[in-house]
C-alpha cells in the first residue's frame, strides 16, 4: 500500500494483511496541537509500550496471539501540510473498508478522526460516532482555522448530523460549543459509564465510529496529552468502557 511507513509493530502482530480481519494503521499528525506538541510521536509510544503487555488477558481470559490482527505501520504524512496529511489518511482508511477490514487508528492529534469518520461513512450507511473525549471539539474555528484538533467534532458534524454524535466525558467547553452540542445525539459530562451502555443498546442496529482522545482520562493517570483536563476518568473506567460497553459494536 502507498504512502505507508513501518519501523515495529503492535504487540509483535503476526498475522498477514489478508488473514487479518482487524488493521491496526498510525496516523502521526502533529499539525494544529494548541497546547503541547508530541502527538506525532503517539502511535510510535503506543507500540513501544504494548510489547510490557502480557500476551494472556486476564479481561478477555485469552491468549492475544490467537487474535488475527495486522499493524499496517503509519501513514506517511508531510510536515505542514494538513490538506494533504487529511487526505492520505482518508485513502488509507477506505482501502482497509474495501478489503474488509476493521481499522483501528493510533493518532496522532484528534483532527485524524476527520477523515478516518469520512471513510467510514461512505461506507456504512446510518454511521454514527461515539465520542470519548475531555473536549466537546465543537468549535466553528479555532486560532482564525476551520479545520484543528478543537473543530473536528464540528467537521463531522457538518456531513454526518450532530444528532448523530454522541459525546462522552466532556468537561470542557465554551458557550457556543455547549449551544451546538444541544443537537448531538447524547452529551454526557459525567455519568459516562451508564450513559454508554444506554447508548450502545439505542444504536445496536447501527455501524459505529468509536474515537477516545486519550484525554478524556484524567491527567493522573495520563499526564502527557496534548491539551490536559483535570476531573477526568480513571484509567480502570477506561478499560471498563472498552471492555463492557464498547467490544462487539458494529
Amino acid at each position: 500500500m502507498r504512502d505507508i511507513v513501518k519501523e515495529q509493530d503492535f504487540l509483535a502482530a503476526r498475522s498477514s494483511y489478508e488473514e487479518a480481519r482487524a488493521v491496526i494503521v498510525g496516523a502521526p499528525l502533529d499539525a494544529t496541537v494548541s497546547f503541547r506538541p508530541g502527538t506525532r510521536g503517539g502511535p510510535a509510544a503506543v507500540r513501544a509500550m504494548s510489547y510490557c503487555l502480557e500476551e494472556y488477558s486476564l479481561d478477555l481470559k485469552r491468549d492475544l496471539r490467537e487474535l488475527a490482527f495486522h499493524d499496517l505501520g503509519d501513514v506517511l504524512l508531510p510536515p505542514g501540510e494538513v490538506a494533504v496529511s487529511l487526505e492520505r489518511i482518508e485513502t488509507v482508511i477506505a482501502r482497509l473498508f474495501h478489503d474488509g477490514k476493521t481499522p483501528f487508528l493510533l493518532g496522532g492529534e484528534h483532527l485524524v478522526t476527520l477523515p478516518a469518520v469520512r471513510a467510514a461513512a461512505a461506507r456504512r450507511p446510518g454511521l454514527a460516532v461515539i465520542q470519548l473525549d475531555a473536549h466537546a471539539d465543537l468549535r466553528d474555528e479555532y486560532l482564525g482555522v476551520a479545520f484543528s484538533h478543537a473543530t473536528v467534532m464540528r467537521r463531522i458534524g457538518d456531513f454526518l448530523g450532530r444528532q448523530n454524535l454522541f459525546q462522552f466525558g466532556i468537561r470542557s467547553a465554551d458557550a457556543p460549543e455547549l449551544e451546538a452540542a444541544r443537537e448531538s445525539g447524547a452529551f454526557y459530562t459525567h455519568r459516562v459509564l451508564p450513559g454508554l451502555v444506554e447508548t450502545v443498546s439505542a444504536l445496536r442496529d447501527r455501524p459505529v465510529y468509536v474515537s477516545l482522545d486519550i484525554d478524556v482520562v484524567d491527567p493522573a493517570f495520563a499526564p502527557g496529552v496534548g491539551t490536559p483536563e483535570p476531573a477526568g476518568i480513571t484509567a480502570l473506567l477506561a478499560a471498563r468502557i472498552v471492555r463492557d460497553a464498547l467490544l462487539g459494536m458494529g
